[in-house]
């Protein structure tokens, strides 16, 4: 197999993709259009933070799995990948602990002002006077929009600088509130209501674009302070920027929407000229800890790809699939058992929209459950059942 390496990755892993028997190629710097015709002999692509589009997977003719050196795959046309059957896999929760830091450190720098402090000095002026003034963390509500393993991460190290913590997520339960030992909000318009500091850990999807608009920042409390290090398109940076001219609020962002693609470049935006802006370069997951964990993940998956073909931490898999009947054949173990049975599939035209088979011990007898687009008539039913010789016994379960 062919593994194509388009970004940079350290440098003392790929010899662990080698040792794999892959072909292996490092090409961190490639232009879109030299991506296009790089990709087109590779089996699996490997990128952190690039662009993409479809017309780089359609151009991979052998393509089947990319990974994703990172958590968001906003930066990957899923939906094109889909469409070819291309695995699309990440290695969510590697970073954690990284923006985790960099989320509080961002939190320290708005509150005691560090840039400007260091500024100054910089600029040979000493104003104790000045920044004497700040309001401190210990007591103020830590507000968390995300509870991943980021934003876990997240919430220790506020409970550790005693703030007490609140939070919203789509699988933040009562008891899993409680065993973290943090308040459970009903709604993130709730959470920016109580909340002195709101923290955003989500990934980008249809559902959470712009969710932080005019309406969320109104919300807020006066002078509030709001850290993104997930992803610009979470936030209607425009509405930030009213919000912050007209009620004070202070933010603290790793994101911008947009933000520069290439490493190095000009970037202005209104944003980048208001005081209360404290600012970083999507550097969350930037930390020699955080990409050696990423590329040993990135390995993992790669070799259970190779193994087994399936892809850990695959991201487009249709999680409700059009199943309208579960047919359950205990069968013989036995060559050509289960081909036959959907060749009577096929002929009735019905699509099987997934499998499992298990086998018993002894390897004498298995049962497969295959889930169909369609239910099976009756007479399909007997027809497959008549096969004494390979199947034992055939039930279709309507899923309702």
């Amino acid at each position: 197999m062919r593994l194509l390496i388009a970004e940079k990755f350290p440098e003392d892993k790929l010899a662990a993709f080698r040792e794999l028997g892959l072909q292996t190629t490092y090409q961190p710097d490639l232009t879109l259009e030299q991506l296009t015709r790089a990709v087109a002999d590779a089996d699996i692509l490997v990128v952190r933070g690039r662009e993409v589009p479809a017309e780089v997977i359609d151009a991979g003719k052998h393509l089947a799995l990319i990974i994703r050196a990172g958590a968001g795959v906003n930066t990957i046309d899923v939906a094109a990948a889909s469409r070819r059957g291309i695995f699309v896999a990440n290695c969510p929760g590697k970073n954690a602990v990284a923006v985790a830091e960099l989320t509080m450190g961002l939190l320290l720098a708005i509150d005691r002002r560090i840039p400007q402090n260091t500024a100054d000095l910089r600029a040979h002026q000493w104003n104790k006077k000045e920044y004497s003034k700040a309001d401190g963390l210990k007591g103020k509500v830590f507000g968390i929009v995300g509870m991943g393993q980021i934003g876990e991460a997240v919430a220790r190290r506020a409970r550790a600088f005693e703030m007490p913590v609140i939070a919203w997520s789509r699988s933040l339960t009562p008891l899993r509130a409680e065993e973290l030992g943090i308040g459970r909000c009903e709604t993130v318009r709730e959470l920016c209501q109580k909340a002195d500091v709101v923290s955003v850990h989500l990934a980008q999807t249809a559902e959470t674009k712009k969710l932080f608009n005019a309406e969320m920042f109104a919300a807020m409390k006066p002078g509030a302070i709001f850290l993104n290090t997930s992803r610009g398109g979470v936030v209607d940076q425009k509405a930030l920027i009213d919000a912050m001219k007209t009620r004070g609020l202070r933010a603290g962002l790793d994101v911008f929407d947009p933000e520069p693609a290439g490493g190095k470049e000009a970037f202005a935006d209104e944003i980048l000229d208001l005081p209360g802006l404290v600012g970083t370069h999507h550097i969350g997951a930037s930390t020699e800890q955080a990409q050696s964990a990423i590329a040993d993940e990135a390995v993992r998956i790669v070799k259970c790809f190779m193994t087994t073909g399936e892809a850990p931490n695959c991201v487009n898999i249709e999680p409700n699939p059009p199943v309208k009947c579960h047919l359950v054949v205990r069968h013989y173990d036995k060559v050509g058992v289960l081909a036959a049975v959907l060749d009577k599939l096929r002929r009735a035209n019905i699509n099987v929209e997934g499998m499992n088979n298990t086998v018993f011990q002894g390897a004498k007898a298995a049962v497969a459950t295959i889930q169909l687009g369609d239910k099976p008539t009756a007479e399909l039913v007997a027809e497959i059942a008549a096969m004494h010789d390979m199947v034992i016994k055939v039930e279709a379960k309507n899923v309702d």
